[in-house]
């Protein structure tokens, strides 16, 4: 397995990029590092959206061997509120300002400082979600491919997924489910550990959970600001901003090629990710059967593949 230490130091860029998020005063920064020198190459760079909303890019750092097979480079960030961007604790509760489109404009912002004149998108889960509509609805220039992993094209569908799981769980562990979710008892033992044998069929399914999954989670509980304000406590029913969230009519303005990645027994199930392929012009859909919600752990080296020969065109 490839990890950092294969590449050399000089080869990764690390920093951050000045963000003036609308809504606040606070000097907020975004940010990045970077696997691959940008134009010491003829790949187009690749530029990944994390998922939460309220993670970090961690998790999906095993894609930086994009990079050392086939010299893509590849661009990670945290998103404003989340890892090692700026954090707005102040804000936690304000739905004026944690909007999806100040995601937008930090990604904007982003592709202008590092001076990106033709990239590539891939968002994973809600960065896919947030990544579809900046690219329907802002048609951004430079974009040449998108690709939307493990995301929802609706989230109503999401929910309905996840319930049809819950309908196969122990009755012991769905038991604490609803036992949670009717005292509104988020961090019990109990109700956490119902959760994660949840996400141990759902969500992803290596055992034990990799390092970079567990760091990602780990910022998330250091500060909840943007997952509590978005999306809220309940992990079935989105109680906050994202409530009834839907990129159906925006997937019809996307312009760029976009291939749409979903596994088996996860949230982006088949019908959650139908108006993607359904919607958008230039479409490509693959369906992986080895893995459910995390393929860049659950079957690495085909998600690369697939990924690699869609960028390059193989």
């Amino acid at each position: 397995m490839a990890s950092t230490t294969d590449i050399s130091p000089d080869l990764i860029t690390e920093g951050t990029i000045l963000f003036s998020a609308p809504g606040t005063d606070k000097e907020c920064a975004t940010w990045y590092k970077i696997f691959g020198p940008l134009g010491a190459t003829s790949r187009i760079p690749l530029v990944v959206l994390h998922g939460g909303p309220g993670l970090s890019h961690d998790y999906l750092l095993p894609m930086q061997e994009l990079w050392s097979r086939h010299q893509i480079p590849v661009i990670f960030y945290d998103q404003i509120g989340n890892g090692k961007s700026t954090h707005l604790p102040e804000t936690k509760g304000d739905e004026t300002f944690w909007k999806e489109e100040l995601f937008w404009d930090e990604l904007d912002n982003l592709i202008k400082g590092l001076g990106l004149r033709e990239y590539d998108v891939l968002g994973q889960s809600w960065g896919g979600m947030m990544g579809s509509k900046w690219a329907g609805i802002r048609k951004p220039e430079g974009l040449r491919k998108l690709i939307l992993s493990n995301s929802p094209a609706d989230l109503n569908a999401w929910e309905r997924a996840y319930a049809s799981y819950r309908n196969l769980l122990p009755e012991d562990v769905e038991a604490e489910l609803k036992k949670g979710e009717e005292a509104e008892d988020w961090e019990s033992k109990e109700y956490e550990e119902a959760v994660m044998f949840f996400f141990a069929r759902h969500l992803i399914t290596v055992d034990p959970m990799p390092a970079e999954v567990f760091e990602s989670l780990a910022w998330a509980g250091k500060d909840d600001t943007v997952a509590m304000t978005m999306s809220g406590p309940d992990e079935f029913k989105s109680r906050g901003i994202m409530k009834n969230w839907s990129a159906a009519e925006a997937a019809k303005g996307i312009e760029a090629p976009t291939l749409v990645i979903n596994g088996v027994n996860e949230g982006a199930s088949d019908e959650a990710v139908k108006p993607f392929v359904e919607g958008i012009k230039d479409v490509k859909w693959v369906k992986l059967e080895n893995s459910t919600h995390c393929p860049v752990h659950e079957e690495k080296e085909n998600y690369l593949k697939v990924i690699s020969e869609f960028l390059l065109g193989e």
